[in-house]
């Protein structure tokens, strides 16, 4: 008898090891993701690295933060946390176009994407608002959340931002984990003055996205290992990593969007954006595949015909109303 109650124990000790394994490494794998030692924080490190890419951009900004153009804010966002922003009026706040949210990407920041700040604000001549996402820049917050309850935080943003410049046109307009923020705010109601959304390079789901950095950077199928991580997210935030979905949200979309992405981009696979773009059957919608960019690169190798697809795209969306 005490024989066969040792071999089940064995049996049973075999049976639950690979649901052991895979709860410890879906713990390992939602903090890897989700609680990174560097996230956007880092704004020194940032600030070369944008200088770098757009020489002469940090100056342009600093002097303008500096003379009060750029100035700072901050709200209460989800979970309570405080998070915080930068804005500044158009070049010409006179003959303004419109307002553009520019939300940035996973372990970024507010000054990650001037280039695109400052095409709206000089060349479009846009009121630009900057937000740093939860866990992000100078935000607080407790982990990241991939988009879906920093959508919830943008949602808060967008009446703070229309109370600065009330006027009756909005462009929301995210790169990486900021385009798939951006798609997912299409999918929720939003106020009549946000017009339109430009996703650059968002992923199709946060399921979608791991299961690529799983097989990629990893070697590993996602099961057990992203099932287990997904529950302890939902433990953790709230939210799991199906539900977390750009094509959900665009499915309910009915504003007009614009995609963009790189047609070498590997870290979001070129394959995400077609997702993207056949999931939103209503309203008006166009894509732009930047030729031989990889992730997040698309301004940085196409800046004319980058600024041109956007600013096309706005005068049409004008043109519907």
């Amino acid at each position: 008898m005490r024989f066969k109650n040792h071999i089940f124990a064995l049996a049973l000790a075999a049976a639950l090891l690979p649901a052991a394994t895979g709860c410890m490494v879906g713990k390992f794998m939602c903090n890897y993701a989700l609680l990174p030692e560097e996230h956007g924080n880092d704004i020194e490190g940032d600030r070369a690295k944008a200088e770098s890419r757009y020489p002469g951009i940090i100056k342009w900004y600093d002097e303008k933060h500096e003379a009060g153009i750029f100035r700072d804010t901050s709200i209460i966002g989800e979970g309570g946390y405080k998070l915080h922003a930068v804005y500044s009026a158009a070049q010409d706040p006179a003959s303004a176009q419109g307002t553009a949210i520019v939300i940035h990407g996973y372990t970024d920041n507010h000054i990650c994407f001037l280039n695109l700040v400052r095409m709206y604000r000089d060349s479009l001549n846009y009121n630009v608002f900057v937000p740093d996402l939860h866990y992000h820049g100078y935000s607080e917050g407790r982990a990241v959340q991939m988009g879906w309850l920093d959508r919830l935080d943008i949602e808060r943003w967008i009446p703070l931002a229309h109370s600065l410049w009330p006027n009756d046109f909005m462009v929301i307009h995210g790169v990486s984990m900021g385009g798939a923020t951006t798609m997912m705010v299409s999918g929720d109601r939003t106020p009549d003055y946000v017009k339109a959304f430009i996703d650059d390079c968002g992923y199709s789901s946060v399921w979608d996205q791991y299961k690529h950095n799983l097989k990629q950077q990893f070697h590993l199928p996602p099961f057990p290992v992203l099932n287990s991580a997904s529950i302890v997210c939902k433990r953790r935030y709230g939210w799991g990593f199906k539900e977390a979905s750009s094509v959900d949200q665009l499915a309910k979309s009915e504003k007009p969007v614009l995609f963009i992405h790189g047609d070498s981009d590997d870290f979001v696979p070129t394959a995400h954006v077609y997702k993207n773009f056949e999931a939103k059957t209503k309203g008006y919608k166009e894509m732009w595949l930047a030729p031989g960019s990889a992730h997040a690169m698309a301004y940085k190798d196409h800046p004319a015909e980058y600024t041109e697809h956007v600013r096309s795209f706005l005068a049409k969306v004008k043109s519907m109303e």
